[in-house]
């Protein structure tokens, strides 16, 4: 049986998808430009990536991409029902009690 590559996984269905993915492959699997992908990594935004090859090429781990959505995901009040202003309870106002 031969060994899988590193930069392969096998899906249960037997395709297979790249364990890493260029800025581009990114940008198509998150649905967004590879601009903003170069924008949020210039300002260490976004999903983590890394450099790879003697050319340093960046690259995402598939894995990684897939735990920063659901980190967006949790991160969001109308996901994350924690977080929604709507769902907590109202505080009490408080009056001013004049001196006069």
């Amino acid at each position: 049986m031969p060994a899988r590559s590193l930069l392969t996984l096998t899906t249960s269905s037997g395709a297979a998808c790249a364990a890493f993915l260029t800025v581009k492959d990114a940008a198509d699997y998150l649905g967004l430009s590879p601009r903003t992908l170069y924008v949020w990594r210039h300002r260490r935004q976004g999903p983590p990536s890394f450099r790879m090859g003697p050319r340093g090429r960046v690259m995402y781990r598939r894995e990684a991409l897939d735990a920063w959505i659901r980190e967006q995901e949790q991160a969001d009040s109308r996901s994350n029902t924690a977080l929604n202003p709507v769902s907590s309870t109202p505080q009490q106002r408080f009056s001013r009690i004049s001196n006069a």
